[in-house]
């Protein structure tokens, strides 16, 4: 028992990876400020498809960056993108869904989203409803 092949932790049936079962304030932070700057991707990017439609019919980038209404891209997925109910703001969402993702194994079908995993790379913004 003692020595160099002394039991580890994780041998004696220990966690080897400790998560835990919140998030903290820094990572809700971070999360919201990844929600953030991919709303403002796609907000470039919509406005980017709305000027070069713009020059094709004619009009000039300055009056095509005053128009209120901008013009809907061509691209299905992205005008897909641009629906509330497929893709909500980070404003828009609730909570709830910021921080935690619908898993039907977990007590309460919720567990929180660090429990996720690459959960800094991937965008999980829909869930079931009424869950």
């Amino acid at each position: 028992m003692f020595g160099p092949f002394k039991p580890s932790s994780t041998v004696l049936g220990g966690l080897l990876w400790k998560i835990p079962w919140r998030m903290s304030r820094p990572q809700k932070q971070r999360q919201r400020h990844r929600l953030q700057q991919v709303d403002k991707v796609l907000k470039n990017l919509n406005l980017g498809l709305h000027i070069q439609r713009c020059e094709k019919k004619g009009i000039e980038f300055e009056s095509a960056l005053q128009t209120r209404k901008l013009l809907k891209p061509q691209v299905k997925h992205l005008r897909l993108l641009s629906k509330a109910s497929v893709f909500p703001k980070e404003r828009e969402m609730s909570y709830k869904d910021k921080y935690t993702f619908f898993n039907k194994q977990a007590s309460g079908y919720r567990k929180g989203l660090h429990k996720l995993p690459k959960w800094t790379k991937v965008s999980q913004r829909r869930n079931p409803k009424f869950f």
